[in-house]
Order: C-alpha cells, then sequence, then structure tokens
C-alpha cells in the first residue's frame, strides 16, 4: 500500500465530508452501509485497508517481511489509543464556567435566568450550541463532543485560563486582611455590602455599594479593597479606615490614598 493507512481514532477525528474523500484516495471498494452515517465510512475505510494489508502476496523472503513490517504497524496504530488534548475547566464563577484546551479556549457554560427549564447554556463564537437542564449535561456534551471531533472550533482569542483565579485570589487575599468577606460578587463586612471590586482590560477598579453606577479606577486589589475599607459600616463612626490608615506614615500613601486621606479628614471635621 502506497497510500496512508487511518488509524480508526485518527478517522474518528475527521468530518464525513473528510472521510469520504479518504474513502475515494484509497479507493475503497467495501460497500458504506449508511451514507448519512460517520460510523459506515469509516467501518468501510478500516475494513478496506485491513483487506489490502492481509492479501499481500510477497513473492520472495525480503517483501514478506515488508508485508508482516507493515502489517504490524498497522495493528499497533489501530491499538494506539491517540486521545485529543485533556480539556481544563475554569469556574470564573457559579454560572460562568470555561472550557481550555492548553492555553485555547474551546466553550463557555453559562446560566440564562430568564429560561425555565434548560437554563444552562453552551456558547462557542458568541453563539449558542447546546443547552440543558443541568450543569452536568452540558459538560458531558463539550467532552464528548470534543473527543469526536464534531465539536465547532472556538475562533474567538482567549485570555490566558488563570486570570479569572488570579484576579479572584487576589481580592481575596486583600480582603482577608480586613476581615471582609466575599458574598454574591459584592465584599461585606458584619452582613453589609461595601462594595465591589474588580479587572476589566488589565486597570483596576472599585464601586461602593452607595453607588453601583460609578466605577473608581485604582492601581491594583490592595488599593482598590483599600479604599472600600474607608467607607463607615460601624455605629460609632470609627470606620476600618480610622483603625489602619491612619497609623501608616504619609511617606508610604500613594497619591490617590493621600487624596483619599484629605477627603476623609473633611468628612470627619465638617
Amino acid at each position: 500500500m502506497t497510500h496512508q493507512i487511518y488509524s480508526q481514532q485518527q478517522l474518528q477525528l475527521k468530518s464525513i465530508a473528510r472521510l469520504k474523500q479518504i474513502y475515494s484516495e484509497i479507493g475503497s471498494t467495501v460497500e458504506v452501509s449508511d451514507k448519512r452515517c460517520k460510523d459506515a465510512w469509516i467501518s468501510a475505510i478500516v475494513n478496506y485497508q485491513t483487506s489490502k494489508i492481509q492479501k499481500v502476496a510477497p513473492a520472495g523472503p525480503d517483501e514478506q517481511a515488508l508485508a508482516q513490517a507493515e502489517l504490524d504497524n498497522y495493528i499497533a496504530d489501530q491499538a494506539k489509543v491517540v486521545a485529543p488534548e485533556p480539556l481544563t475547566i475554569v469556574e470564573i464563577s457559579f454560572d460562568h464556567h470555561e472550557y481550555y484546551a492548553d492555553d485555547k479556549l474551546v466553550a463557555s457554560i453559562s446560566h440564562d435566568d430568564n429560561h425555565l427549564t434548560q437554563r444552562w447554556v453552551i456558547t462557542i463564537n458568541d453563539k449558542e450550541v447546546f443547552r440543558a437542564n443541568t450543569l452536568m449535561r452540558c459538560d458531558r456534551f463539550i467532552c464528548t463532543h470534543y473527543k469526536d471531533g464534531s465539536l465547532p472550533v472556538q475562533e474567538k482569542e482567549a485570555t490566558p485560563c488563570t486570570t479569572g483565579n488570579e484576579i479572584m485570589a487576589q481580592i481575596f487575599n486583600e480582603c482577608e486582611k480586613f476581615g471582609f468577606e466575599i458574598l454574591n460578587e459584592g465584599i461585606y463586612q458584619n452582613d453589609e455590602k461595601l462594595g465591589e471590586v474588580g479587572q476589566t482590560d488589565g486597570g483596576w477598579w472599585f464601586t461602593r455599594a452607595a453607588d453601583k453606577t460609578q466605577r473608581i479606577p485604582c492601581d491594583s486589589a490592595m488599593s482598590a479593597v483599600q479604599s472600600l475599607s474607608m467607607v463607615d459600616v460601624s455605629t460609632d463612626s470609627k470606620s476600618v479606615f480610622d483603625e489602619y490608615f491612619l497609623e501608616q506614615p504619609l511617606e508610604q500613601l500613594t497619591g490617590d490614598k493621600l487624596q483619599q486621606l484629605l477627603e476623609r479628614t473633611e468628612l470627619v471635621t465638617a
């Protein structure tokens, strides 16, 4: 045989159109039982390759050895399981999961509150490709179709898969310093929401609970959480700011923190 020998695993990753092309290229004469079925084309190609190898009639010892080696290689190739790269699942939030192969985004799962029954949605290239009533069914759909090569190819450029987790880790670490809690995508102290902290396009920001629409830019997660700590949440008007920042040397405060200190002083003395 002078053409390429395909393993069953390799053929599983091909589309029906490509399988038809391979069937024609190798000159297969095996009848395809159902031309609409992918497995039927694969079976026809594999059976034809096997029959051609087994029917080789060598004229001498050298040719016989070559034929045997070709058959051995084919059998070994068929037995080898060549699985696609395993998928990495990144939980951006409870209702947002992303699936990656290495650093490439494969698919996203989100939660649709507006749907009555099938609220979990798989999105590829910003288009819905599947929805179900449970997260696990969406997970099974992605893994199954990724493995057999039938999942649409994600063309959207993905951010590094660790970005979401790294951002949350930084926010969590800074909140721990002040005894804050992260609940429902907000930062709380004593069951009272202080506001939110996040990062967009590489820039940090925070939003106070009193003004949800105003995103105030800052230079780091530490600066954002510290800014939220200036909100007065205690009954005796003594904030976390008073307990922590007033003890810091002025030379260690950046420009925006000095401005915040000035604003806080004006509020207290007013």
